[in-house]
């Protein structure tokens, strides 16, 4: 079972040398990777309530905001060698995939290969409003944002025709360092969400969830792979799962999950030391 780390690192507390120190030390105890969440401006009201929280607030500190995915991601890569990347996850309702494709080849080539494209359709219809997007049709939209990233990463030249989106032959480079392109794991635990995954991804990424909340939609995945002639031994499972402990993992590992992306917590230095060195524990 591979461990990961999730936070939405976030301003003032998460500076350079707080992530410079976090990253190295994260991988020198054997995290297998670090995942970031993402919002690029935020709301004192929304029309739907953020689902990671039970107050439907997202928890961001007062005068402070979330770090880019992308810029934070690249200064980790040139501080590490070995811990993965992942968005979990990137907004693309709301992103301009030509821009999303090229930052995350870039980001790739960069790292050497270390980037998981963890992806969604989000639940803020504000910022995708803001973004410059409709909110209705933020689901076909996204899927087609997924064929096209395809086309990008992997075809040279590259043209695209589809309802949302039309780009004529060009080159994009560099390309990805991974083959065939940067992983595609797709979040969500809607029926909607969770064809997208069997469809367009590479994986799929499940947020706050026991192990007993899993075990049906592993089995609703499988179904889904094999309809779209899959196969579900090479789809990857993540989860951020609910609790932290050595039976909780157990559970997930008897589901077949690939990789637990835990919660960070707190980026106070005395609480990231504690938390980095439970993690160890578990790693070990």
């Amino acid at each position: 079972m591979k461990i990961g780390l999730f936070s939405t690192f976030m301003s003032p507390r998460a500076d350079r040398t707080m992530l410079r120190d976090f990253a190295v030390q994260a991988e020198s105890i054997g995290v297998h990777s670090i995942w970031m969440g993402e919002h690029v401006v935020l709301f004192d009201e929304t029309e739907h309530p953020y689902p990671g929280a039970k107050d439907g607030k997202l928890p961001v500190p007062a005068g402070g905001g979330l770090l880019d995915t992308v810029a934070t991601f690249g200064f980790l890569a040139a501080v590490t060698e070995k811990i993965r990347f992942g968005t979990g996850i990137s907004l693309i309702s709301q992103r301009n995939p030509l821009y999303t494709a090229k930052e995350f080849a870039t980001l790739d080539w960069l790292s050497n290969g270390r980037v998981d494209f963890g992806v969604g359709v989000g639940w803020c219809k504000e910022e995708v409003i803001a973004s410059g997007y409709t909110w209705p049709d933020r689901g076909a939209r996204s899927n087609e944002f997924l064929e096209l990233l395809k086309v990008l990463w992997t075809e040279s030249p590259a043209s695209f025709a589809g309802e949302h989106f039309n780009v004529a032959s060009c080159h994009m480079d560099p390309k990805p360092v991974q083959n065939p392109h940067v992983p595609i794991i797709v979040g969500g635990h809607s029926k909607n969400a969770l064809q997208r995954a069997a469809r367009y991804g590479d994986g799929w990424y499940g947020f706050q969830l026991n192990a007993k909340a899993t075990a049906p939609i592993v089995v609703q995945l499988r179904a889904l792979l094999e309809q779209e002639g899959r196969d579900p031994a090479q789809f990857k499972i993540v989860i951020t799962p609910t609790r932290n402990d050595q039976e909780s993992i157990d559970g997930f590992t008897a589901l077949g999950v690939d990789e637990l992306v835990l919660h960070l917590g707190s980026q106070k230095p005395e609480a990231v030391e504690t938390r980095l060195r439970e993690v160890e524990a578990l790693i070990s």
